[in-house]
């Protein structure tokens, strides 16, 4: 049976020792969020994950969801588990204390976030997106509608979904067929199929509120025609509660890889009753602020699953005898010695290990960018929050996911033969982290966004921000004896992705195919680097903790020669992702469709 407890001691070092979490109770609105409180919050997070969601998890994949005549059944347990977990209040963790939210920082759920979907990401799916729909009514919503759905999306008596995909348009939401005609008293008739719906009918809730995308009868074309609206399945009554029902059914369930225990469903929408989210023709301005976040929440998927693989390997390596060392016995007295010892598992332990720890502090990095781009009262400062962020996003994304899945595949290689078998639950892992390579935005349409989208905008000035950022830190450390000899392997991976960029902007607008055979290269050599900057700040730390004898010595001790591997064994990775990107376009545009 597989194991998972959340990596607290690492958490409150990254938070705390190396970014500094302290600060974000200096920002307005956030003044309770004190390093004790944000510590006390995330222990009883990962009480709730460790002891309410991980029990179920298991389970929730062999049963997965079932179906019957447009009645979903999500697998047993999740019914109890998500009332204990809306009743603790984490559905609201971050959520404005005016509709009935925590007030916590943004930063404090993207942790929260990960344990999360370490401990069941199926389960994650459902407060997930309640939590980007009520993001969206949020930042677009009308006083009105505000009103009357965010106290229920925040305390969990109502569910939120995000229905964008229908059957022949994927990524080019341009082409939908959901319609929205005015039906007075500022009602819309919604009527189209849409599919892949997360969480769109399910069992949990008295009542779901859908985010549908539609076109309005004179809409221009493209995206550039989208609206939003809120359908929900059940229409309020004037005092709040769940009314007549909806025109809006589950025809179908899916069946999937993995996430069984995520109902994910075919939406049919028949003169169902919406109510528009913000301007007519501007609904996809409103769906990216649910998007981005989603999109964020689907890298700390792939760093979740790869930590709870990582756990069960590493307890299976330490206890699983085969074979003797190549130096000499190091078990004796046993018939054989612990796999532990043989380079190429301890290898592949390092790497999955030097990935979560490096992933981890980038992302809480981000997390805090957040809630500083949201409530820093100088002006110039949230700009370069809100900057970093919008780079960092599909990096996120996409950078996490695929190593995240490259990790749990490590993982189960680790346990063999038994990784293979479902009793261990190291193969679960490896079907879950699969889709987050694909939903959302597949990671070469994030790798598309980072060359196409956020490398340009604003004359370069993101991109910018980010290399001044990691070329400071790498000046900083070359001074220090200490970590000179790690500051020199970030500061060659800074110039590789100097030159990439340099070498995109001069090629990619000439031919965009050279920006597009280059983008998830790219991608990931940003994604490596920025790793790297982080590892070389926690060695900092560590070093400094270690000369000042202060902190758990063994603790820092692995901090710092996991980021002498990262810097040996894994920064490397760019100058093979650089030599990938000067290749160019034409060995991969030259073969005629027929010699395919």
């Amino acid at each position: 049976m597989p194991t998972y407890r959340a990596p607290l001691d690492d958490i409150r070092f990254v938070l705390h020792d190396v970014h500094g979490v302290a600060r974000l109770a200096e920002l307005p609105g956030c003044e309770e969020a004190t390093p004790d409180v944000v510590d006390a919050v995330l222990a009883e997070g990962a009480t709730v994950c460790e002891q309410v969601l991980f029990p179920v998890n298991q389970s929730g994949d062999a049963e997965g969801c079932t179906y019957e005549n447009g009645t979903v059944r999500t697998p047993s347990g999740f019914k109890e588990a998500y009332a204990q977990y809306a009743a603790g209040g984490w559905t609201g963790i971050a959520a404005d204390p005016a509709y009935g939210g925590q007030g916590l920082p943004e930063a404090v759920r993207f942790v929260f976030e990960e344990m999360l979907c370490s401990a069941n990401l199926s389960f994650s799916m459902y407060p997930g997106l309640s939590h980007g729909a009520y993001s969206a009514l949020m930042s677009h919503g009308s006083d009105e509608l505000k009103t009357r759905y965010l106290p229920k999306l925040v305390d969990g008596s109502w569910a939120g979904t995000m229905c964008l995909t229908e059957a022949h348009a994927g990524t080019d939401l341009g082409i939908i067929t959901t319609r929205a005609v005015p039906a007075g008293d500022g009602a819309y008739q919604i009527t189209g199929s849409k599919i892949f719906i997360s969480a769109g009918e399910q069992d949990l809730t008295e009542n779901i509120v859908h985010l549908v995308l539609a076109k309005l009868p004179d809409a221009p074309a493209g995206t550039k025609g989208i609206s939003m609206f809120v359908v929900p399945k059940f229409l309020p009554t004037e005092e709040g509660a769940p009314g007549t029902r909806n025109g809006v059914t589950c025809g179908s369930i899916e069946h999937k890889m993995g996430i069984k225990g995520s109902a994910t469903c075919v939406l049919n929408f028949d003169n169902a009753t919406g109510f528009m989210v913000g301007e007519p023709n501007k609904g996809m301005r409103a769906m990216f602020v649910m998007m981005n976040g989603a999109r964020l929440a689907v890298g700390m998927q792939g760093l979740g699953l790869s930590e709870v693989a990582y756990q069960n390997a590493l307890s299976y390596a330490r206890e699983r005898l085969q074979g003797r060392a190549l130096t000499g016995a190091k078990n004796p007295d046993g018939p054989a010695d612990p796999i532990l010892v043989h380079p190429d598992v301890r290898k592949t332990l390092l790497r999955i290990k030097a990935f979560n720890e490096g992933a981890r502090s980038l992302a809480y990095w981000v997390g805090m960018l957040i809630d500083i781009e949201h409530r820093h009262p100088d002006e110039a400062t949230r700009q370069e929050a809100s900057d970093l962020v919008a780079l960092m996003t599909p990096v996120i994304k996409a950078f996490f996911t695929d190593l995240g899945f490259d990790s749990t595949n490590l993982a189960l290689q680790t346990l063999g033969g038994h990784g293979y078998i479902r009793e261990y639950g190291v193969e679960q892992y490896v079907r879950d982290a699969r889709i987050a390579q694909i939903y959302e935005g597949t990671n070469a349409i994030q790798a598309l966004d980072l060359v196409g989208r956020k490398l340009p905008m604003e004359g370069g000035r993101l991109v910018r921000r980010f290399f001044a950022l990691v070329k400071a830190d790498v000046d900083a450390a070359g001074d220090d004896a200490e970590l000179e000899a790690m500051a020199r392997p970030v500061g060659e991976a800074l110039g590789r992705l100097q030159k990439a960029t340099m070498l995109l902007a001069e090629k990619g607008f000439a031919n965009p195919d050279e920006a597009g055979a280059a983008a998830t290269e790219y991608l990931h050599l940003m994604g490596y680097t920025a790793l790297g900057w982080q590892w070389l700040k926690m060695a900092g730390v560590a070093q400094r903790q270690l000369a000042a004898g202060t902190g758990d010595a063994t603790f820092l001790q692995s901090k710092v020669k996991t980021a002498r591997f990262y810097m040996a064994r894994m920064l490397p990775q760019t100058g093979a992702l650089l030599a990938q990107i000067q290749a160019g376009a034409s060995t991969i545009m030259a073969p005629s469709a027929q010699e395919f």
